[in-house]
This record gives C-alpha cells, structure tokens and sequence, in this order.
C-alpha cells in the first residue's frame, strides 16, 4: 500500500441509532487494514435539497458534507432498502453533494456499497437504485464483491455484528475497495 494513510468515509443510509447498517460500518472499521481509516459521517443534520436554498448558498451542514466526501479517499455506503429503494435521507446527501455537477466531491470518487435488512433480499434492489444514482454522479462504484446481508436481526449483539461469516464479507470489501481506490490515486 501507498506510504500515505487512506481515509474512507462511511456514510450509513440510516437515521435509526441503532441501524444494523451503521453496525457494519462499524464492523468495517474494526476489520480495516493496517494504514486505512473509516470515518463514520451521520446525515442528520442535512436539509432537503432544495434549489432556493442551494443558489442562496448551501447550508453550512451541506458545504462539511461536501468537505468530507472532497477530503475522503473513497466512500463505503451501507444502506438499507426502503420500498425496493434507498432511503430518503440518503438519497437527499446525494443529492446535494451532486451539486453542482462539474465540481461535485463524488466525480471520480471510488465508491463501495454494502447493506442490511430484516427482510429475505439483503438490500439487493436498493443496492441496484443506489448504483444508479451512482452512476449518474460519475463516481467509480466497485462492482464485487458484494455485501447483502439479510436476517440482520439474528446476526448482531447489543449493536455489534457478531456473525464471523459476515465480518469477513465485510473485511473482503473493504480490501477490494482499497485497491480499487488505489488504482485511481495520483
């Protein structure tokens, strides 16, 4: 790996305190190798995008998104679906860290997905929307290997995910985004 340290940004798709999709950021972060950071970035304090808002001059919250997302390496997205989709706070960051288009943090940004859910699919048709919409912003999503947890319920403790299986779906991920992104540094 490169001399200098790699950050990633985690951004978990969920509002919810204790979201099975922060668990795996968290989890990622544990299973990080030697010289990568995982920083987790919550999307609480973001206002709907609204155009009015953003020609007056973005909110301070959206200008340190945006920051973070410039000053990341690469972004590691666990969301969960939400009607065959991704959630509405997540799909509003997008949206205004997509803004403007020619400058906008996530062009070229290398860019790793995973999720979880309670239901039977493991995030797969949300996984799908998200790479959408990821590609319409230019960023470089790693395409495999993928991370679709289902049954999360029975597979973390107290916040914490426990299922060793996972973890290591997790800890693959997050080395193949690692050399993704270093294919695309400087």
């Amino acid at each position: 790996m490169a001399d200098e340290p790699l950050r990633i940004l985690g951004i978990p798709g969920s509002l919810r305190r204790q979201s099975y999709n922060r668990g795996l950021l968290l989890a990622a972060q544990e299973l990080a190798p030697p010289g990568v950071t995982i920083g987790l970035y919550e999307l609480h304090d973001l206002p709907l995008y609204n155009q009015d808002l953003e020609e007056a001059g973005p909110p301070e919250s959206v200008l340190h998104f945006k920051r973070a997302i410039a000053e990341a390496d690469a972004l590691l997205i666990a969301t969960p679906e939400y009607n065959w989709s991704v959630p509405g706070p997540l799909k509003n960051a997008i949206d205004w860290a997509s803004r403007p288009p020619a400058t906008s943090p996530l062009r070229r940004k290398p860019v790793a997905i995973m999720g979880a859910t309670t239901g039977l699919f493991g995030t797969v048709r949300g996984q799908l929307a998200l790479r959408q919409v990821l590609l319409s912003t230019e960023s470089y999503v790693l395409p495999k290997p993928d991370v679709l947890v289902r049954d999360a319920a029975s597979l973390f403790r107290e916040g914490r995910l426990v299922d060793e299986p996972t973890r290591q779906m997790i800890r693959q991920l997050v080395e193949a985004l690692v050399a993704w992104t270093l294919r695309f540094r400087d």
